[in-house]
């Protein structure tokens, strides 16, 4: 096959990821001064009832006696779910912007300094004086952006705990996540509101659904000699379950990877969902590579051309998930919408 897309970004990213979270699992950041209002007000005000707030987050244990107070966000989905909490007021610095930023977002998103276009720089962040950084695959040993050199900087850090690698993660994870960001810059009240938001789109979407036969799906996010696919430990598989799918790679024992066009063939996917972000070629590209292989001309996905398009950042711990969900149950259940 062609080489017309390299999955090399999204891959590499993902493997530096594993071997700094293996680098930095053990290391324990200590937080920082004073406390806030329990409305989540500017910082420096009154006290506030729930502080000091203790997070064990992948095995780095963090202390916060006030909110943070200057944040910097690396990838969307941890911008987003800031933003969707009313907390631009804390942002000095977003990086690595994966799709277009939901709409209502938007506006605050754009008035936010962007970094860099990918991973910025450990020096950059700096620049930015932050005293928190919340990053997805972001905090890479091998390009001098650990953790503990965050914590040596004075600066506390928290990993989007889809990269943790401990356990399969479901959508329970997404509203947990929520909590967790939420308790750090005390303002719990707004995380109930949105986790009832999201959860009411995603039990919406999951009812219209109900009783019908699962649809197999392939994840195809990229590559061409091979297929870098979504496995069963990252969110999206429970998007697909939730979805009334099943993800025909569930048994891959991890975030991501690779797996065989062979397989793909064998496992015979009625929908293939097409995960779509900077990098790694147009959804039209991927299509159009998909649907020109001699090999997948029988699989039924193919042959019916039935493909779902997600952002990427939907298919994350964020604020998206939910809204992917209903997006999924449609792609794979048409009827049940109509």
């Amino acid at each position: 096959m062609s080489t017309l897309f390299s999955p090399a970004l999204r891959r590499r990213t993902l493997r530096a990821t594993a071997a700094a979270l293996a680098l930095s699992a053990a290391l324990v950041t200590a937080g920082c001064g004073a406390s806030d209002r329990s409305d989540g007000g500017a910082p420096g005000a009154s006290a506030a009832a729930g502080f000091p707030v203790t997070v064990d987050n992948c095995g780095v244990k963090t202390t916060y006696d006030k909110p943070p107070s200057r944040v910097v966000t690396i990838h969307q989905h941890p911008a987003e779910l800031m933003l969707a909490l009313g907390l631009e007021d804390r942002m000095v610095g977003t990086a690595f912007p994966d799709s277009a930023v939901l709409p209502e977002l938007r506006k605050a998103y754009e008035a936010i300094p962007e970094l860099a276009e990918r991973e910025p720089s450990f020096e950059k962040i700096l620049d930015a004086e932050p005293d928190f950084v919340y990053g997805g695959s972001a905090f890479a040993e091998n390009e001098g952006r650990s953790r503990k050199a965050f914590a040596d900087a004075g600066i506390d850090t928290y990993l989007n705990r889809e990269y943790c690698g401990e356990k399969r993660v479901t959508m329970e994870d997404t509203y947990a996540e929520i909590r967790t960001v939420a308790g750090i810059f005390g303002v719990p009240g707004r995380a109930d509101d949105l986790v009832a938001d999201l959860r009411g789109r995603v039990d919406k979407a999951s009812a219209a659904v109900k009783g019908e036969a699962k649809v197999p799906v392939f994840v195809y996010d990229s590559g061409d000699k091979s297929a870098f696919t979504a496995g069963g430990k990252g969110l999206g598989t429970d998007l697909i379950r939730l979805a009334g799918g099943e993800n025909v790679f569930g048994d891959l024992d991890e975030v991501f990877g690779d797996v065989s066009w062979e397989q793909v063939v064998e496992r015979r996917p009625e929908v293939i969902a097409i995960y779509d972000y900077a990098g790694a070629g147009s959804v039209e590209q991927k299509k159009k590579f998909l649907l020109s292989q001699p090999a997948l001309a029988d699989v039924p996905a193919i042959r019916n051309k039935r493909f779902v398009v997600l952002p990427l950042t939907a298919t994350l711990v964020g604020i998206r998930s939910a809204h992917a969900v209903g997006d999924l149950a449609r792609g794979l259940h048409p009827a049940s919408f109509r």
